[in-house]
Order: structure tokens, then sequence, then C-alpha cells
């Protein structure tokens, strides 16, 4: 997968963030047998992004949401409103003059046929629209859509590739997606491209939605949805977390939200179950409901997005969520990670044995004007032994807050000083 965004957020500029391989021959890297510019795509299964608070690290994964919703809702829901619903850069007023754009490339069937597609947005409408594909590296323009100073349209089929395409013109308002009409008539070559984002990007956040997620781990094992082999999984996971636990029991007799309770290890040796809401840690909470979207993504082969992997899970399972997407054989379908974090010991050789290589790194930065810089880190040219926790903690790759040794505690001296 590759990504691209522009004037979202504070993300001002143009910047790409891509899933694909420059090394194909490193032992992480998922080969596609998809040749582009006349080498071999090669796929890489997490990335990690790092950078100071505040520097647009969770705008990035906000984006490929927002690309993933109006592809979802821009035929019923835009119907509702006047323009469309977007969220240009605010800290300077010119960009609300500007579009906003989205662009993906994707791998798609048996095949793994590349795919593109992207659209720009204004306050009133669709501005541009596009899809191409790209079978045995050849591209092919499905259609090209853009607007006219004057109001109108243009839409483009320059050939019989995409079928049936035209009639689908007269049924798109201008502020509307073509795309998701397309799927809304059940057109087959586009209903496949919509069936795509309905699979992928599920955003899992370090706090809001934890409820939510753990109903969704404990309705799967209630209603066996998965079967034996789920409930086989989340046990394993559950058990090497180290968090005490043997095994899980399901009783259907109990208040929904305690049909599952969790077996702890007990004086005795029998196994003791502990009130899900009431007794178990936040810890337990945060990995039990990291468990239903980890296997539902691995199952699919899809893509999951984590906002700050580390707030909720110790460094050393954030490194073991980032080694399962790295397993070959525990991620067979090819699934994919993109996580935000601060933890720098991802980065190093230490307690974790540094899960990440320098090609899975990507930093961002806030610059003076308040936007968001988007860069690899191999932009920076670190050496391949180097200590990249190290060298990114001391500033070498950008990403890191500006602040001297001490400087907060001073403030705070000084204040309380000043007011005594």
């Amino acid at each position: 997968m590759k990504f691209r965004v522009a004037n979202f957020r504070s993300i001002r500029a143009e910047h790409e963030l891509s899933f694909a391989a420059a090394d194909i021959d490193d032992e992480i890297i998922r080969r596609t047998g998809v040749v582009s510019g006349g080498k071999e795509i090669g796929v890489i299964p997490a990335v990690g992004i790092f950078g100071a608070n505040a520097s647009g690290k969770s705008n990035v994964l906000q984006a490929i949401r927002a690309m993933k919703s109006a592809v979802m809702n821009s035929v019923a829901d835009w119907a509702r409103v006047e323009g469309v619903p977007r969220e240009p850069f605010a800290l300077d007023a010119d960009a609300r003059d500007e579009t906003t754009l989205f662009e993906v490339d994707l791998l798609l069937g048996p095949s793994q046929v590349r795919y593109t597609y992207g659209f720009e947005l204004s306050d009133e409408r669709v501005e541009a629209e596009w899809l191409h594909a790209y079978p045995e590296g050849h591209k092919q323009v499905w259609f090209d859509r853009e607007a006219d100073r004057d109001g109108g349209e243009d839409f483009r089929f320059p050939n019989a590739n995409l079928r049936d395409g035209k009639r689908l013109v007269e049924l798109t308002r201008p502020n509307a997606l073509l795309l998701t009409v397309g799927a809304s008539f059940n057109h087959r070559q586009l209903g496949a491209i919509h069936r795509w984002f309905i699979d992928n990007f599920w955003l899992v956040t370090s706090g809001e939605d934890v409820a939510q997620r753990s109903a969704y781990t404990r309705d799967r094992l209630v209603s066996g949805r998965g079967g034996a082999k789920y409930r086989k999984q989340v046990e394993s996971l559950l058990k090497v977390a180290d968090l005490g636990i043997v095994g899980l029991d399901i009783d259907k007799t109990l208040p929904e939200e305690n049909q599952v309770r969790l077996l702890h290890r007990a004086d005795g040796g029998k196994p003791m179950p502990l009130d899900f809401l009431a007794q178990e840690s936040l810890g337990t909470h945060a990995w039990f409901a990291f468990l239903g979207p980890v296997l539902e993504v691995l199952d699919r082969g899809s893509v999951l997005l984590a906002d700050e992997l580390d707030s909720s899970l110790h460094p050393l399972l954030a490194s073991e969520v980032v080694r399962l997407f790295q397993d070959p054989e525990a991620n067979s379908r090819g699934a994919q990670l993109l996580f935000t974090t601060h933890d720098a010991t991802l980065l190093g050789t230490g307690m974790v044995g540094r899960p990440l290589s320098r090609e899975q790194v990507r930093i961002t930065t806030k610059r003076k004007t308040g936007e968001t810089e988007l860069y690899p880190l191999l932009d920076a040219h670190p050496r391949k032994d180097e200590n990249l926790e190290r060298s990114y903690l001391r500033g070498r790759f950008g990403g890191v807050p500006r602040v001297m040794e001490g400087a907060t505690a001073r403030e705070v001296a000084e204040l309380l000083a000043g007011v005594g």
C-alpha cells in the first residue's frame, strides 16, 4: 500500500507513506511477484511512525481513515449536507481555497493487480477523481474526472476497461464519488475497489474505544464466530502476555459484559475467574480489547491502524505485536500494521531486540508554520550498525521534543517562587 495526502489537518504539503520495500531480500519483506519499473515490489508488514507530541503522527492515521470515510459515505451522508465535509490545514487561511488530496496504491485479487485510486475535494464538490489499473505492469486509465470553472464536470473513459462507466455519470452528484456510486449500484469492478476500503483500516486508539473493542472480542467468543480456533488464539495470546491468566470461561447466564471471565492462577492450583469489569486491571482490559482487531485483521489479510501503540501496551507486548505481523506463518495472509508510538525501545537492541528495521520507521516533525512533515528514517542515512534508539533520542533523525534537560522543572520552580 502507498498513501498520499495533502491539506488535511496539520498536513499541508503533499506527503506519502509507503509500505513498498526497497530491499526485497530483507527476511521480513513479503514478496508480491508484482513488477513495477522493472523491479519486483516487496511489501513491509509493519511500519512505525515516531515523533514528538503534536507533531502530526495521529493525523497521518486520521487521513487514511478520512479517505475511507469519504469512499464509504459520499453517496448517502454527503447528500444531507451542502458541499463536502473536510478538514483543511487550519493555520493558513489560504488553505481553505486549496483542495484536499487523498490517493492510495493497492494490490488486489489473486493475481495482485496494482490499482491507483484518488480524489481531490474542495468545500463545494469533488474537484477531481481517478482510477488507474496496472495489469502486468501496464497502465490502464479506467476513468479520470475533473471539475471545470463553470461548475460542470468532465469524465473521461479512454478505453473499454471500465465497463458501463459512462452510465454512472448521470447518477453522480458533484459532491459524491463515482467509486461510491458504482458500488451502490453493484458495479462489479468498482465494487471490488470499494470492498477493499470496507475490509481495511481498522483504527485502534489508545483509550476511547477500549470498551467497544472489548465488546467485539467478547462477542466473537460468546457467539462462537471464528469457532474453536478463535478461542484458542485468544487464550494463547492472553497467556503469553504474562498477565497471570491461564485460560478463559464463557457463561452465557451472566450479564452480557461478564459472560467472558478470565481464569487466573490461584493458591491450590485451581484457576479462579475474576469479574471482568470490576476486578481486571487496565492493562488486561487493553490487551483483551486489542486481540479482537488484531486477529480479525490477520484473518482477513487487511491493514490495522494503531494510534499510540505504546500507551496501553508494555514495550515487550508492543514489540510482540510487531513481530506477530512480521512472522510469515502467523501472518500468512499478508496483513499489515501501521502504528504511531513514542517508544524508542522499539528501535533499540536491548530488551526487545529491535523488532523494527531502518526501512520500517517513519518520522513526523512540526515546522515553525505548524505544518507536519513526514519522512522515512532512511532519509537521515542511518548506518546499518547504528544504535537507532540512541540516535533518535539524541535528535539525529528529528521527531523529538526540543526541550532542554531540566527546563520543565526550572519553569515550575520559578513560577512557584513567584507566587510565593
